[in-house]
């Protein structure tokens, strides 16, 4: 079988504009690309079906002759370098015109971005497309182009991630507002030298290698930079690189701060692979939780495996796109992933053991050593109430899409952590149709989740009925009317005409007009407890 690459779309939004800028695509996007390679005009015959070709020492006319020889063979895009002496990296009609002849794919690249850079990336975001096993180094890239994009979401700042050597290894969608040492940064080139040395002379660099405590610096308008904030990579007292956000639209506050910090602790066990150091297993440990979590996984195992005595204290907490917000599938499975790492990051903050698993359509925390004793509970319980309330506004905000969390009860061991998920569930079960609860836990919504479980027992048993709720909805389904509403507007405000009116908008005498007629239609006798009961519950079904 013949290897998978990544399409020239994939390239495109992970590299972005300041790498590579699309002029012509006859044969779309989807375009498989499954190798890079650097070409002059002299060795395009080294060039084969699916390369994206990077032609050295040739542009504008000169490349015509290189970009038709490319089609001819298969390729699946050519990048060729744009004229330094042009605002705009356009081509000239030629160039276009034997691109769109030949079939390829004709991509510039700036004048100053080094092919060498632009090589190393392209091909670790091929590997990390392939998910093939040996592909660790292009999925990390992947992973980390991932993460950088979700610290810009949160903080609304522009993110690059740079190993000990400061050289860029990922980084955000660069928008307009960008200054001159991150492009310089992104292009493969360094900084301005007065800059860098002033964060020498800061002990900047001292202070991220030291720790992983956020380092703000200050702008320098007079150099073209803006402020920025940072936080050194750590695995254990070894430092694997630096997470920067430039200032975006908004100033970098203490939100900023938090993600940032979060993001640190996130990147460095993504980092930590490549290292093979103890903390390697990350994938591994999701693994395990989200089997301990459904009831795959025995507790013991799963403790020694994630690396927890059995008797942690924890807690879960479930978080889910609204029921009433949910897309299609394929833009669910987007809005997913984006959670996902948006949580990892606020929960790496939050508790430095916490772990992130993905299970059955919703994300879960495992929030570890939360022991708490007598005074103490209800500490711990707000502070995780308030976590998972942050977390669903954060998530609600910077996906532009209704998340909410449920919090499971801390629980004594390891062992009852799968009851503490079920919990979760049950209160994200609860308050899934009213978009006004950002979280909660079971004690705050408890008699929704007895209703809500009730309402679940009834819709599973079609034969536990009372005719006369059933011909009532009946007749409203026939007639367009809005007698089962206002009946159950009425009960829920205990008989109380004026209170069911202020809820459905209408007038006290309208009320009471629905009800009667309500009863002459169905013969439901309102007076009864039991039939005023089961009338409420059959009519919460819908």
């Amino acid at each position: 079988m013949e290897p998978r690459g990544a399409t020239l779309r994939q390239l495109l939004i992970s590299l972005g504009e300041s790498m590579l800028q699309m002029q012509v695509a006859p044969a779309g996007l989807e375009v498989e690309v499954r190798d890079i390679v650097i070409c002059d005009p002299e060795d395009a015959s080294d060039l084969r079906r699916h390369d994206l070709a990077l032609l050295v020492g040739a542009r504008g006319r000169a490349a015509v002759a290189s970009v038709r020889e490319a089609g001819a063979r298969g390729v699946a895009a050519i990048a060729v370098k744009s004229d330094p002496s042009r605002r705009t990296a356009t081509f000239s009609t030629p160039l276009l015109a034997a691109a769109r002849d030949a079939g390829i794919a004709l991509l510039a690249v700036g004048p100053e971005v080094r092919w060498g850079h632009l090589e190393a990336l392209a091909k670790d975001v091929l590997i990390g497309a392939s998910g093939s096993t040996e592909a660790d180094a292009g999925e990390l890239r992947t992973d980390l182009f991932g993460l950088a994009q979700t610290v810009a979401t949160v903080t609304g700042g522009h993110v690059s991630i740079e190993d000990t050597a400061n050289r860029v290894i990922a980084y955000s969608s660069t928008g307009d507002e960008v200054d001159e040492l991150r492009r310089l940064s992104i292009l493969g080139r360094k900084g301005p030298e007065p800059y860098l040395k002033l964060l020498r002379d800061w002990g900047v660099y001292r202070r991220l290698r030291a720790s992983d405590e956020v380092v703000r610096v200050e702008a320098r308008p007079e150099l073209g930079i803006l402020e920025r904030i940072a936080v050194g990579i750590h695995a254990g007292r070894l430092p694997l690189g630096t997470i920067w956000v430039a200032q975006g639209a908004e100033p970098l506050g203490e939100r900023a701060e938090r993600a940032l910090v979060g993001a640190g602790r996130v990147a460095a066990t993504q980092l930590a692979r490549r290292r093979h150091e103890p903390d390697v297993g990350l994938q591994f440990r999701e693994n395990v939780l989200a089997g301990l979590l459904d009831g795959r996984v025995e507790a013991e195992s799963a403790a020694e495996q994630i690396g927890l005595a059995p008797d942690t204290g924890a807690a879960v907490i479930g978080f889910s796109i609204a029921e009433h917000a949910r897309a299609d599938r394929p833009a669910q499975e987007v809005l997913r992933a984006e959670m996902i790492n948006l949580i990892s990051v606020h929960a790496a903050a939050f508790r430095r053991s916490a772990l992130v698993a993905a299970l059955d359509g919703r994300t879960y925390v495992l929030l570890p050593e939360l022991a708490g004793t007598g005074g103490d509970d209800d500490r711990v319980k707000r502070s995780v109430l308030a976590f998972a309330t942050d977390v669903a506004l954060a998530a609600t905000r910077d996906l532009r899409t209704p998340v909410q969390g449920g919090v499971g009860s801390v629980v004594a061991g390891v062992s009852e952590v799968r009851g503490s998920r079920e919990e979760a569930d049950r209160v994200l079960d609860a308050i899934g149709g009213d978009l006004n609860r950002r979280a909660a836990a079971l004690d705050d919504v408890r008699a929704d989740v007895l209703l809500a479980e009730t309402a679940a027992l009834l819709r599973a048993n079609p034969g536990v009925r009372d005719p006369r709720v059933t011909a009532l909805r009946e007749h409203d389904e026939r007639h367009r009317g809005e007698l089962a509403v206002s009946v159950l507007a009425y009960l829920d405000a205990l008989g109380d005409v004026r209170a069911a009116a202020a809820a459905l908008g209408v007038h006290p005498n309208t009320v009471r007009y629905r009800v009667r007629r309500a009863r002459e239609i169905s013969d439901i006798d309102l007076a009864d407890p039991k039939q005023r009961l089961f009338t409420q519950l059959q009519l919460r079904l819908t």
